[in-house]
């Protein structure tokens, strides 16, 4: 099909095309003062969107997946317990990771569409007087049920039980679209991919990491060889990595970073939770609901949409491609066919969730469900036209 394609999934997000000119030119030498350079600015930029002044960050070529076994081989070791805050589709990835290392998982589930309760964590970790729960898996923006849970309450809850367990937060798909302050809220590790907020395709694992977490890592038993953090941090000092970096993501990540700077942190988030508010008036004008169930815990990043009773989630994203080449994020695990998900994150400003609305407004009429066409997008563009930023 003719024009742009609408790449409305939580993400991999679209490439500004600033990114994707800094990503094409030549390989330079890894080895070399050009690249070294580059990987400072690349370091310092990351300090500050993880709004982290003490910690040190960590950056592998991989995945958010490679991420989170990152973060547990380095903190942890077989045998160790945790305590996993369950609540969709990826924080039980994030806990079945820690598993296949030997390390003892103990659950505290939540609903689908529920985000984390601080007080429930709070009670687990004052039952725990031995202090054996060596860490909390938390991931802050659920992409599978568009909730994000409340970091800095959980970590008024360690605080408050007076335990001395790490907190390792999955921060995938919020980094740089929702805030998120990595030392204000005292994270050990926070875990994150470039192919979110930070605008970049897949192909990065990033962590910050604090001065306890590295201490942990230090006894941490857990078997590592590439994901060791130690060599990377060491070499990273010179500008270097212990093994081939991926050069032309770094070039994107420094123009991605000098996007965010320009922008402003603080203008960002700002941009992210108007377009989200928008997004989810479309949604309630429809007469859809969404599957996140308190307002207070809505992402900003991402809309996730129950389907009309009747409606198969699988079959109507399967249309949504097939009419008008418009992709939808699919419902995961206990919500596999109940829901579709609508990505609201990365380089995206008014037009471009404007056109993807009308496009799930089109689509979701022509399989058949019942609505009034317009309703979404003049409940969204009545929400903007009410919130225009100065400019």
């Amino acid at each position: 099909m003719s024009g742009r394609p609408f790449l409305q999934i939580p993400g991999p997000t679209l490439v500004p095309e600033r990114v994707t000119r800094a990503m094409s030119q030549s390989i330079i030498d890894h080895r070399g003062p050009k690249f070294a350079a580059l990987v400072h600015e690349c370091l310092a930029g990351l300090k500050g969107v993880f709004q982290s002044e003490k910690g040190q960050i960590v950056v592998y070529p991989g995945s958010g997946t490679g991420a989170w076994e990152a973060c547990l081989v380095n903190t942890l070791s077989p045998g160790d317990r945790v305590l996993a805050c369950v609540n969709g589709h990826f924080s039980t990835g994030f806990a079945r990771t820690a598993a296949a290392y030997g390390i003892e998982v103990d659950r505290l589930d939540f609903p689908y569409g529920a985000g984390v309760s601080a007080e429930q964590v709070e009670q687990r970790l004052s039952e725990d007087t031995a202090h054996q729960l060596r860490a909390v898996l938390v991931v802050h923006n659920e992409t599978s049920t568009g909730v994000t849970s409340n970091v800095a309450a959980i970590r008024a809850a360690l605080d408050r039980a007076r335990h001395p367990a790490l907190l390792l937060v999955d921060v995938v798909s919020s980094l740089a679209s929702i805030d998120f302050r990595v030392d204000e809220w005292g994270v050990d590790v926070a875990l994150t991919g470039p192919q979110k907020g930070l605008m970049l395709p897949p192909g990065l694992a990033i962590l910050a990491v604090s001065d306890k977490a590295l201490h942990a890592g230090e006894k941490a038993r857990c078997p590592r060889a590439y994901w060791d953090w130690a060599p990377v941090l060491e070499r990273n000092k010179r500008g270097e990595f212990p093994y081939t970096p991926a050069t032309s993501l770094l070039f994107g990540l420094r123009e991605s970073l000098a996007m965010l700077n320009e922008e402003g942190l603080p203008n960002v988030f700002k941009r992210h939770a108007r377009l989200g508010e928008a997004c989810r008036r479309a949604v309630g004008a429809l007469g859809l609901r969404l599957l996140c169930q308190k307002p207070a815990e809505y992402s900003n990043t991402l809309t996730a949409v129950l389907m009309p009773a009747g409606f198969d989630s699988d079959a109507y994203i399967a249309h949504a491609w097939k009419v008008l080449e418009l992709s939808l994020g699919v419902g995961l695990s206990e919500v596999k066919g109940k829901v579709f998900r609508i990505g609201h994150l990365g380089g995206l400003n008014e037009l471009d969730l404007l056109g993807g609305l009308a496009g799930v407004e089109l689509t979701l009429k022509s399989f058949g469900v019942n609505l009034r066409l317009g309703a979404g997008l003049a409940a969204a563009e009545e929400y903007l036209l009410e919130t225009i930023p100065s400019r």
